[in-house]
């Protein structure tokens, strides 16, 4: 089962995000229609998206924390995987289509005529503070809980910095200069920069929903756990998987085969609880066998 407090940050987050992307829909929806700029009508039309996928968001961390059932005794948390998975698609999508209007733009000898300017830089300082407080809580909270969900979003907002600082700086060139692309090229930067974004927090989801194991930093923080733990004579068979923010974890112990059933578990118990302690992500079983029996081969020294 997920964490509860890995859980309440990561809805915190989501939930923080969805109001967020609200309130820079409406300010965004503003500004456009003082200053008709395409650079904030971009910058808009990202937000909008954000607030979908800030939805989606939410509504699978709430799903990924439900209690494992029948039909489901590892819980739901690759919910988290599938939705980043989607979020990766959609930003994959939008990078692509702000990258091809930002070439259409540059190309284009019809410049659209800007308006309001102030009033717009205004709204996007705005936007951007409300977005790097958003970005910041995310990223502490990811640091935490590990949530892929949480990381995709994250990403949404970081990039959505660039093109709002390319709107203001398009509207300051516009009211200073009467320069009409500038915004263009920093759009066609952010795309760049999204695309890979999208591959990265992809890739990650998509390896989650195969199995593949954990990050080598953890497996090797659970050997050297196993490794040093009192009364554990050796270890072997470390497997790992991750599903949204949750590790889990199966590990083969050898202990004294001589001490009682009750000792035994006791030392599997204590070594589960150190392992948590440090990965408080992860979902561990414990297997015991006799220090001297491994692969079911009796390997007592002559």
């Amino acid at each position: 089962m997920a964490n509860p407090r890995n859980t309440r940050l990561n809805i915190s987050a989501t939930l923080l995000s969805a109001c967020v992307a609200l309130t820079l829909v409406a300010l965004k929806l503003w500004a456009f229609s003082e200053t008709s700029s395409l650079s904030v009508a971009a910058s808009l039309a990202d937000s909008a998206l954000d607030l979908i996928m800030s939805l989606g968001a939410l509504t699978a961390v709430i799903y990924a924390a439900t209690p494992p059932d029948e039909e489901h005794a590892f819980g739901h948390s690759s919910a988290e995987d599938i939705a980043a998975l989607a979020q990766s698609a959609f930003v994959l999508v939008s990078a692509i289509v702000i990258g091809w209007a930002a070439c259409a733009r540059l190309l284009s000898d019809a410049p659209v005529p800007l308006a309001a300017e102030q009033r717009g830089i205004t709204i996007m300082v705005i936007s951007i503070a409300l977005t790097i407080a958003l970005v910041i809580w995310q990223r502490w909270v990811v640091k935490k809980t590990g949530s892929r969900v949480v990381s995709a979003d994250a990403l949404h907002y970081l990039g959505d910095l660039a093109p709002a600082l390319g709107a203001i700086l398009a509207l300051w060139a516009s009211a200073k200069f009467g320069l009409q692309h500038v915004d263009s090229v920093v759009a066609l930067a952010t795309a760049l920069f999204l695309l890979t974004g999208a591959f990265r927090i992809g890739k990650g989801a998509f390896d989650a929903l195969m199995d593949r194991g954990a990050n080598p930093e953890i497996i090797t923080g659970i050997e050297k756990i196993a490794a040093d733990f009192p009364g554990i004579e050796g270890f072997h068979d470390l497997k790992t998987r991750t599903a949204g923010s949750q590790v889990f974890v199966n590990l083969h112990v050898e202990i004294d085969g001589d001490l009682s059933l009750h000792d035994a578990h006791a030392i599997g118990a204590a070594l589960r609880r150190a392992i948590i302690e440090k990965f408080p992500q992860a979902d561990v079983i414990i297997h015991k066998d006799p220090a001297h029996l491994h692969n079911g081969k009796e390997q007592r020294p002559e």
